[in-house]
């Protein structure tokens, strides 16, 4: 980094403490921006990169709720809305007992460029909160949910701030969230609230959209080299929403996926995972991995320790969480002959392990392009939602493609134009960031 991004992530780091995630966020972004800056010096005198550091608005508040034996329970609850820029805060909401302020504003942070780079007028944002749904039953979900947007619901607007699901937070949530939404507003404002259901306001392919989008950027890296998915080993990191959707997208490109995990250990099947069957243990049951190795009578097997990046592959999906693919594993896919890694969930590789990845000439996409198909079909949800119609699936995956096309040639051509050919990182950074940069500078010092 030159001195001034230095300088500038220094100030972050110094007026940030403690929150490692998004130290990690920025100094992978401004890693990229030193041509940029160079490019264009108004970026530098109109103090881009210190605003685009700074969240617009933090808000922080405390979520009670009653569990099953009557017992209060307490959690914090989280809404960072970083940017609004390019459009209305756009990002999605978190439960999980990792969550903290470091957590959501690196979330954020990657939620700017993402959004940026799909093309949608959506600005960034993210939200969440340390409460965990696991071992929790629907009655105790649902009154934290409605104790969260209890708090949180000032704060949204179809041309404010718009949340959706992320980690913890699926279609049950969202409508339990949506829900105390319009009951303490009294108006059915669909475009609140993203991931909705199908019957009440929500968008086809929005529930795929996201592990679909990450294949379908991987495809078009494979193409750019003359490859493709068909008969490629793939594995995929996590079994929640977008691992399961990364797997069923992979599967009719022609590619066979071989393992996924969760946080129990992680299950191999050379024979292609069943997907129907994963769909009914994690989807409906909410049950281990585990279990599916049970289910397959010795066609699987499941390992409780170790790395499922320790199972050969061609392609390798990080879906679950953040660094979860460190520098060993790195080296463990590039010593067993992977082409391509893709991230589908956000920061999924560690920086050491991105760049051992780059020097040995895999094709890497960063999350912030490759995952961005979620984030983009929900500001599709929107658009059906302000115009008070519903889009078919083939329309609607049709216009998913044309967006996740679009995103790869955005940043290939990008690398190619700072002399990074086939850097999808820098690509992605620089493109995205570009794009922010433009936008801060034209409304002025707010």
């Amino acid at each position: 980094m030159d001195t001034k991004i230095q300088e500038t992530y220094d100030t972050v780091v110094r007026r940030n403490p403690g929150e490692a995630e998004f130290h990690q966020s920025v100094k992978e972004v401004f890693e990229s921006l030193s041509p940029v800056l160079e490019r264009n010096p108004q970026y530098v005198d109109a103090a881009v990169l210190e605003r685009i550091c700074e969240p617009e608005r933090q808000i922080i508040f405390r979520v009670p709720w009653m569990d099953d034996n009557n017992n209060v329970q307490i959690n914090r609850g989280f809404r960072v809305e970083f940017s609004s820029v390019l459009g209305p805060y756009k990002g999605g909401l978190r439960f999980h007992p990792s969550v903290y302020l470091g957590i959501i504003k690196f979330l954020g942070f990657e939620q700017i460029f993402k959004n940026s780079l799909t093309g949608m007028p959506i600005g960034g944002g993210k939200g969440g909160s340390d409460f965990d749904p696991r071992g929790r039953s629907e009655g105790e979900i649902m009154r934290f949910c409605q104790s969260f947007m209890t708090e949180l619901y000032r704060h949204l607007g179809e041309y404010t701030d718009v949340p959706a699901g992320d980690i913890g937070v699926g279609g049950r949530e969202i409508g339990f969230l949506f829900g105390q939404y319009k009951r303490i507003t009294n108006r059915y404002e669909s475009g609140v609230l993203t991931g909705k259901g199908i019957t009440w306001g929500g968008s086809l392919v929005r529930t795929e959209a996201t592990g679909y989008g990450t294949v379908m950027f991987t495809q078009e890296m494979l193409k750019a080299k003359g490859e493709s998915l068909d008969g490629r080993k793939v594995i995929v990191s996590g079994s929640g929403n977008v691992a399961i959707y990364a797997t069923e997208k992979a599967t009719q490109l022609g590619a066979t996926v071989i393992a996924c995990s969760d946080s129990s250990g992680y299950v191999v099947d050379e024979d292609g995972l069943d997907l129907e069957l994963m769909k009914q243990i994690k989807e409906v049951e909410r049950a281990r991995v585990s279990e599916y190795a049970a289910r397959r009578g010795g066609r699987a097997r499941f390992a409780e320790s170790g790395s499922i990046w320790d199972v050969p592959c061609d392609i390798a999906l990080p879906c679950a969480t953040q660094n979860e693919l460190n520098a060993d594993h790195a080296r463990t896919l590039i010593k067993n002959g992977v082409v391509a890694v893709s991230e589908g969930a956000n920061m999924p590789c560690t920086p050491e392990a991105v760049a051992l990845l780059q020097d040995a000439g895999i094709a890497f996409a960063p999350g912030k392009a490759a995952n961005a198909g979620g984030v983009a079909t929900s500001a599709l949800e929107m658009q059906q939602n302000a115009s008070r119609d519903s889009w078919d699936f083939e329309y609607t995956e049709e216009r998913l493609q044309d967006i996740m096309v679009g995103i790869h040639q955005n940043c290939a051509e990008t690398a190619e134009e700072y002399g990074a050919p086939g850097n999808y990182v820098l690509g992605a950074n620089i493109a995205g960031f570009t794009k922010v940069a433009d936008a801060v500078i034209a409304l002025g010092v707010i």
